[in-house]
């Protein structure tokens, strides 16, 4: 290649390379604090799994040996109560698939819970929002036990758009409940 055309391919790529700073600081000017640390937190999981976008995008807990589906779902049941946060579907996968194959399946059960209060000013405020709804948590049997999976929340708040104070307090409300839910039902807390 001639020395002109690397010039030019340069000079295009220093021109792109600006363009694109411009929207990335755009971007991040308007999000929540935190929001590069977290950021760095998905990347790493991401790399950390090998590519694995939902190990980098969700929470897991570990259920303590000896606690029971009940136990964890009487604490889910329990949190939900304390924080008026209300239960709006469970799917029992497990359940559908031992139907189906007429076999044993391990435990797999997704249950859904919402503010409709909360959810509604979120999707008003970003209308993607809604394909995140309902909050969702999962409990999974592995070989080493019961796990419990939701949506990193975290990364929805602070990498997304700053959110109005009070529509943030209500965010971060579902986000905490959420968390107390893994929390303690990996605990068999109720």
């Amino acid at each position: 290649m001639k020395i002109s055309h690397w010039i030019k391919l340069l000079s295009l790529s220093a021109i792109l390379a600006s363009l694109t700073a411009c929207g990335t600081l755009r971007a991040i000017h308007n999000t929540e604090d935190g929001s590069g640390a977290e950021a760095m937190s998905v990347w790493s999981r991401w790399v950390d799994s090998e590519g694995d976008i939902a190990a980098a995008t969700t929470w897991e807990r570990k259920v303590k040996d000896g606690v029971t589906i009940a136990e964890v779902e009487q604490a889910f049941t329990s949190v939900a109560a304390e924080d008026n946060i209300k239960a709006v579907g469970e799917f029992y996968l497990s359940k559908e698939l031992s139907l189906r194959s007429g076999k044993p399946e391990k435990f797999l059960k997704v249950y859904s819970y919402c503010s409709p209060m909360i959810a509604r000013q979120m999707v008003d405020f970003s209308p993607h929002m809604a394909a995140y709804m309902p909050c969702r948590l999962t409990v999974v049997e592995k070989d080493d036990g019961l796990w419990i999976y939701a949506l990193n929340m975290d990364m929805l708040i602070k990498m997304g758009r700053k959110l109005p104070p009070d529509l943030r307090k209500s965010v971060m409300q579902v986000r905490d409940t959420m968390w107390k839910m893994m929390e303690r039902g990996a605990q068999g807390e109720f």
